[in-house]
């Protein structure tokens, strides 16, 4: 097939998942992956072309810092503790009981068991970010609470995802060099750029972060290091600067969503074999367990002890994945360490934990947000100032 050809047909299936999603009502990355695994187990399409494994890859540094742009800093560094614990453990508990599923009854190499831990550790930062905003708890204290672990356990991830597979050449010191100046210099230089090239149909803020993140994916392929990791926190340290600037952060989004993010999960999809998955429903099983097992089992004391009776809430969100858990997945696909049968499970495990867990903590564990609530009566004091299992009362 030419490449004008599938290009075509995945904008088209991009086009068809944005409709469905308005529709029905769910994430549009979700149905992209669908549409994406109906479209590579139906017609002969080839999800390796450089173009398209180009854009994919891009897609997911974009993503990434995307993201990490969606944390509120000040609400991180005073609830640092309990953003740290909860979202530890969150990571912690699923990585090591997928790790050894996969390295023990699977038998699955060293290597493909670290990517499976890897996988299914993740915490979907874009899934909970739109079911707080749609209702309206991304902006009381358990929302902002939320937020803060799981860019903690998307941070665990990442650097695992980094530090694991990780084989530095000579060109290592120079990557680590620049992305260290990057992360440093952008927060500063931000406001001269964007005040002085901003806001014009042109478009220089968004071509100046693309060309930022670009150049790390460049030193990172010469490093053999990972560009998510830097790109992460470059969005992190830019937080602020959106937070005072939504509209570039606004159409930073359009374009990305637009058009960069569904050849990712389309891709994603098309390598995922439902033959594979239909032949082993008791392994697709098991690695249901390790991944939300381990989250609820381990969430759920603490967010008891920080979220007091909206625990339930807060452990089923952070049970979901989908983001990262993708990308890590792929890695471990384009890197040759797990085959595509594997892929394919790791990646309906994936899919599997954004809607289940999602559905239920929508359905019954939603905490009331009362129209003219203060936002800070949604989560009860610190247990320092209450007894552990009291639930906050309202004035």
């Amino acid at each position: 097939m030419e490449p004008i050809q599938l290009a075509a047909i995945l904008v088209g299936a991009a086009l068809l998942a944005s409709m469905i999603s308005v529709e029905v009502g769910i994430s549009v990355a979700l149905v992209e992956l669908a549409l994406g695994i109906a479209l590579g187990n139906t017609f002969n399409l080839d999800p390796n072309e450089s173009w398209l494994v180009f854009l994919a890859g891009f897609a997911s540094v974009v993503l990434t810092f995307l993201a990490s742009t969606e944390v509120d800093p000040d609400d991180f560094r005073e609830r640092f503790g309990a953003s740290m614990t909860i979202g530890v453990v969150s990571f912690a508990g699923p990585f090591v009981a997928a790790t050894l599923l996969a390295l023990g009854a699977l038998g699955w190499t060293t290597k493909a068991s670290l990517i499976a831990g890897t996988a299914l550790s993740t915490t979907s930062l874009a899934v909970v970010y739109a079911v707080l905003v749609e209702t309206g708890l991304n902006a009381v204290r358990v929302g902002k609470l939320i937020m803060s672990a799981c860019f903690v356990t998307d941070m665990c991830t990442v650097i695992a995802l980094s530090v694991i597979f990780i084989k530095p050449t000579v060109w290592f010191p120079v990557f680590l060099v620049v992305s260290v100046v990057l992360i440093v210099l952008l927060p500063k230089l931000a406001p001269w750029f964007f005040g002085r090239y901003g806001d014009r149909v042109i478009e220089p803020e968004i071509k100046l972060v693309f060309a930022i993140l670009l150049a790390l994916m460049v030193l990172g392929k010469q490093a053999n290091g990972q560009a998510v990791l830097p790109a992460f926190i470059l969005g992190l340290v830019m937080s602020r600067h959106y937070q005072l600037h939504h509209e570039e952060q606004r159409r930073l989004r359009v374009v990305a969503f637009a058009f960069l993010t569904p050849f990712f999960f389309l891709r994603g999809g098309m390598n995922v074999s439902l033959a594979a998955v239909f032949a082993n429903l008791g392994i697709l099983g098991a690695l249901v367990a390790a991944k939300t097992v381990p989250k609820l089992g381990l969430v759920y004391p603490f967010a008891r002890r920080h979220t007091g009776p909206n625990a339930p809430f807060t452990a089923l969100l952070m049970s979901t994945g989908l983001t990262f858990g993708t990308i890590s997945a792929l890695y471990g696909l384009t890197s040759h360490i797990i085959d595509r049968s594997q892929f394919s499970l790791l990646v309906t495990v994936v899919v599997l934990s954004a809607i289940v867990p999602t559905a239920i903590a929508q359905r019954w564990f939603s905490p009331p947000v009362l129209p003219g609530e203060h936002p800070h009566l949604a989560l009860p004091p610190e247990p320092s100032e209450i007894l552990i299992g009291e639930s906050a009362n309202p004035t």
